[in-house]
C-alpha cells in the first residue's frame, strides 16, 4: 500500500509543496518512491517537493512498486494570487 500525505493541494506560483509517500507494511521488500507529474507545464516533482511552473493543475503520481497514490495540485498563477 502506498498512501501520500495529501490528495489535493493549492499553492501560488511562488511556493514549493513537498508531500510525503509512506509505504506499507513497515517491512515491505521495495520502498521505492518514484514521482511524476502529469503536466510538467504546470509543475514539477522532485522526491516529493513539488515545485510551480505555471498556473494550471496537474496529478502528482508516487509509484512504489506496483501500486501508485496521486494528489491533485492547482498552482495559482501570480497575476490571479
Amino acid at each position: 500500500m502506498l498512501t501520500l500525505d495529501q490528495t489535493a493541494v493549492e499553492i501560488k506560483a511562488n511556493e514549493t509543496v513537498t508531500l510525503t509517500a509512506t509505504v506499507a507494511p513497515s517491512d515491505a521488500t521495495d520502498k521505492t518512491v518514484t514521482w511524476t507529474s502529469s503536466d510538467t507545464t504546470v509543475a514539477t516533482v522532485a522526491n516529493g517537493v513539488v515545485t510551480p511552473v505555471a498556473g494550471g493543475e496537474t496529478t502528482i503520481t508516487a509509484k512504489a512498486g506496483k501500486v501508485t497514490a496521486t494528489c491533485v495540485v492547482t498552482v495559482i498563477a501570480e497575476k490571479d494570487a
